[in-house]
């Protein structure tokens, strides 16, 4: 899962790079080109276009840092942590809801995918098969007990 989303976000990163260096320059040049800057939506729209893909080129290259920096011996093997499916039953309500934990600004967030940050994601955090995490909201608390767990490490292994 680690793996994945580095492998991603660098197939993002080379994609904006290749834009900001070869594609973006040859629009400024041709917008230039054309004469008047003031009133050149051309060139304003690539100066803009420029200045986001300089700024998610940041972002970017920060949450790669950040990721390089994830120790997974730091990860626990039997416990709910970073990249866990946990399947939790609601004992109020009865109902079974299931929630990935991913790393904390994940861009895409599929359903059911919670950040660690998060109110579900800290109340899960380090609980094992069998406990419950008690999840408190502003309009209720609910109690949701730990029935199934499956670890970065399992997942990892599952994935080779």
């Amino acid at each position: 899962m680690l793996e994945e989303l580095k492998a991603r976000l660098r197939g993002e990163v080379e994609r904006l790079t290749h834009e900001l260096t070869i594609v973006l320059p040859a629009e400024i040049r041709r917008a230039v080109e054309m004469g008047d800057l003031k009133e050149n939506s051309e060139y304003k729209a690539a100066l803009e276009r420029q200045q986001f893909v300089q700024a998610r080129l940041g972002q970017l290259n920060m949450r790669l840092s950040k990721l390089g920096q994830i120790d997974m011996d730091q990860i626990p093997t039997d416990r709910v942590g970073l990249g866990s499916k946990v399947v939790v039953e609601d004992e109020g309500m009865g109902g079974r809801e299931t929630y990935h934990l991913v790393f904390g600004d994940s861009a895409d967030f599929e359903e059911g995918h919670v950040t660690m940050g998060s109110a579900i994601g800290r109340a899960l955090a380090g609980k094992a098969v069998g406990e419950t995490a008690i999840l408190r909201l502003p309009a209720t608390t609910r109690r949701l007990k730990v029935v199934e767990l499956v670890t970065i490490h399992e997942d990892a292994l599952g994935d080779e």
